[in-house]
């Protein structure tokens, strides 16, 4: 890898890497799973675990999966973050295994809502 010898460079450099990852994230659905204290108590690993195993079965490669902390929504855990390709991300609550399969199969694949969103009161900021 080359030396970086100027801001601009840098700059340069950054721009790329922000590009290629919008890229990366605009073919994939991305899926973040809480995954905090009080989400693994409430059965959060094995939601994260159905979601995967119905992608699979559904022949879905384009779902990443992501373990994140804290969402702020402790009394409707687990939750899941799901963002489709061009889409605004949506927070679904209570989901354990069968929501998280509804989630898979309607959701996901077909765009599909599903009952237990969790309406939010902010902006994303994405870095």
């Amino acid at each position: 890898m080359a030396k970086i010898k100027s801001l601009a460079e840098l700059q340069k450099k950054a721009e790329e890497l922000k590009a290629a990852a919008n890229k990366i994230k605009s073919d994939n659905v991305i899926v973040n799973v809480s995954l905090a204290t009080c989400s693994i108590a409430s059965g959060g690993k094995e939601a994260m675990e159905a979601m995967k195993q119905e992608c699979a079965a559904q022949g879905l490669t384009n779902v990443e999966f992501n373990q994140v902390g804290c969402q702020t929504y402790c009394y409707a855990e687990p939750t899941v973050e799901i963002t489709l390709p061009g889409k605004e991300p949506v927070v679904f609550g209570y989901v354990k295994d069968e929501k998280a399969k509804e989630l898979v199969q309607k959701y996901i694949k077909n765009g599909e809502m599903v009952d237990g969103v969790i309406p939010s009161a902010y902006e994303r900021v994405v870095f």
